[in-house]
């Protein structure tokens, strides 16, 4: 089906800047929203429930798997990940630009669903580099650091999957991509005739 909104999603592994640049289009372009996760691991730093994920017991998650709940669902270090199907149909139904932030598994399945979806990959520059900024973050412990390191070399192996691959070496560089690929996707011919549609229907097109 083609919703007149778009759906990106966006996935990297641990610490190649995913979360960070998501927030900065959000603060930069009103017209993109942020759909939010369910997740059994537990808060980090000031995350809010409804916010950033919401936080639920592995009881409630079973329910909504066998619910058929979610439009994608894995696990990612040990904890698991899903995102409502009905929440997404509803604000991209209604002409909304909707952004995921996912792992690789749930935005292959999210494209089997939603074929329209826009599908972004984030790589660090390096893997001291990333290496690096999981340290900063000061968020893990050194053997959690060292598993989310071996995970992202399987993460990395499937950006040839994603429609676009943004390199996050330098911050205000990958921010401009990301955008350039919102304002791409908005400037297609199907969604310019729908967003413009008098124009279009002035030019006898």
């Amino acid at each position: 089906m083609d919703y007149p909104g778009n759906l990106f999603v966006v996935a990297a592994p641990s610490g190649a800047g995913k979360s960070s640049l998501v927030k900065a289009l959000l603060e930069l372009d009103s017209h993109v929203q942020p759909s939010v996760s369910h997740t059994t691991r537990a808060p980090r730093g000031q995350e809010k429930h409804g916010r950033e994920y919401f936080f639920v017991p592995e009881a409630e998650f079973d329910q909504m798997v066998l619910a058929d709940a979610f439009v994608e669902w894995a696990h990612v270090h040990g904890k698991r990940y899903g995102t409502s199907k009905k929440a997404i149909e509803d604000r991209i139904a209604h002409g909304h630009d909707v952004i995921l932030e996912i792992d690789w598994q749930g935005a292959l399945q999210i494209k089997r669903i939603f074929a329209n979806a826009v599908l972004v990959f984030i790589l660090p520059p390096s893997w001291d580099e990333l290496r690096s900024r999981l340290e900063r973050r000061g968020e893990d412990a050194p053997e959690v650091i060292e598993t989310r390191l071996r995970n992202a070399a399987a993460e990395m192996a499937q950006c040839k999957e994603f429609d676009f691959v943004i390199i996050n070496e330098l911050f205000e560089r990958a921010l401009f991509d990301l955008k350039a690929i919102v304002h791409a996707q908005r400037l297609k011919y199907v969604s310019q005739k729908r967003l413009r549609a008098e124009c279009f229907q002035a030019l006898g097109l």
